[in-house]
């Protein structure tokens, strides 16, 4: 979906697909149909983004092969789909039966990780819309932070600095840039907003930047407001906001709000776990081990990295962070120039919430998909954005 700010430029909204799990590139476009199609006709749009993740042999099957990519940017068109934005932050197995820290592989220190996001790169130049002005593709933030050291940051840095020069020639070649925006996520090199301005801020801001993950500043509690302008004053854009929960436990001595927060532990994925602390937040690295015997103190508020629906509180006692997504799109959007024009829902753990909270089921799924984007586009509209006219 496209919005129209104030400045006049567009804003595009979409859901990203890592919520679907498909290796292949025909998966990839079944996916289309059983899912993206009837979230495009629940919302009742001509034309609906979706943020594509294409695991690397989807990719594999692309890469190189411009007719490869001009079939699949009609396979979108005759759908009524459009991509300005893809998820290169999984490289593959996204929707193993444990991901967990597998995730974080192959790291920025990795030739791998440089080769697949080059590619993706590429491919997404020949899937742009002819209007549109850009496109950009998030990625981890360089690693792992217990698997990082003096070693992988050099090697990291060459590996950028080649990413750079490639993403500058593609600029050159197609004619607009495709950015590449680092995702600042608990627990990795680059977690907080300041670490991003320590680490990436030299970085060249015409092809890099940073993806705002809502869910993942709530977690780290940091203020919306603050860290927005700490990366405008450091030069780094914006350049795709994915637009994400946490799940907030205010009081997690209460033996009935850790009970409701055990439910929420499950094997696939990793949920960070932060309290509320001074200077930084406690941290443990999953939410079983936060609720274990050598877990945090539960003096303060606790967040969860457990992206939970937009638009559907979790059942008390506990509750989403939805407040400080609020406060980033009114930090990004309400002001005479939009700070960001790629926003991108991403709840990709629909199929491992708790049980009967799931959307298991392909409609079941596409009817939470669409409330969400129905609500973003809602709060978009509400900061003065307008939805293009017949």
């Amino acid at each position: 979906m496209r919005l129209r700010h104030g400045d006049g430029s567009t804003v595009h909204l979409s859901y990203c697909t890592n919520v679907h799990p498909a290796e292949s590139l025909a998966g990839v476009i079944g996916q289309l149909d059983r899912y993206a199609v009837p979230v495009r006709e629940r919302l009742g749009t001509d034309r609906l983004g979706v943020g594509l993740w294409l695991p690397r042999p989807a990719a594999d099957a692309l890469a190189g092969d411009p007719p490869a990519v001009a079939r699949l940017r009609r396979e979108l068109a005759v759908r009524g789909l459009e991509v300005v934005s893809l998820n290169a932050f999984p490289y593959r197995d996204f929707h193993a039966p444990r991901v967990k820290r597998a995730v974080y592989r192959p790291d920025w220190s990795e030739p791998a990780r440089l080769r697949y996001t080059l590619d993706l790169a590429g491919i997404l130049a020949g899937l742009l819309p002819p209007d549109a002005e850009r496109g950009s593709l998030s990625t981890l933030p360089l690693g792992w932070a217990p698997w990082w050291d003096g070693p992988r940051q050099a090697a990291a840095a060459a590996q950028l600095e080649a990413l750079g020069s490639g993403l500058s020639e593609l600029a050159a070649r197609e004619g607009r840039p495709v950015r590449v925006g680092f995702e600042p996520e608990p627990g990795c090199v680059v977690e907080r907003t300041e670490q991003a301005v320590r680490l990436l801020g030299g970085l060249d801001p015409a092809v890099f930047g940073v993806c705002l993950d809502a869910c993942h500043l709530a977690v780290a509690f940091e203020d919306p407001a603050a860290a927005l302008a700490r990366l405008e004053a450091a030069g780094l854009p914006v350049v795709k906001l994915q637009a994400s929960c946490a799940l907030h436990a205010e009081d997690p001595s209460d033996p009935a709000v850790a009970a409701a927060l055990a439910e929420f532990v499950e094997p696939r994925f990793l949920h960070q776990t932060r309290e509320r602390s001074a200077p930084e937040p406690l941290a443990r690295d999953d939410l079983d081990e936060a609720l274990g015997a050598d877990g945090l103190p539960r003096r303060a508020p606790w967040r969860v990295h457990f992206h939970v629906p937009l638009h559907a509180d979790p059942a008390p006692p506990l509750r989403s962070t939805r407040p400080v997504l609020d406060a980033v799109l009114a930090a990004l959007f309400d002001r005479p120039d939009a700070a960001c024009d790629h926003v991108e829902v991403e709840t990709y753990t629909w199929n491992v919430l708790p049980e009967g909270r799931r959307a298991a089921a392909p409609a079941a799924l596409a009817d939470g998909i669409a409330a969400e984007l129905a609500w973003a586009r809602q709060a978009l509209t509400g900061l003065g954005l307008k939805e293009p006219g017949p």
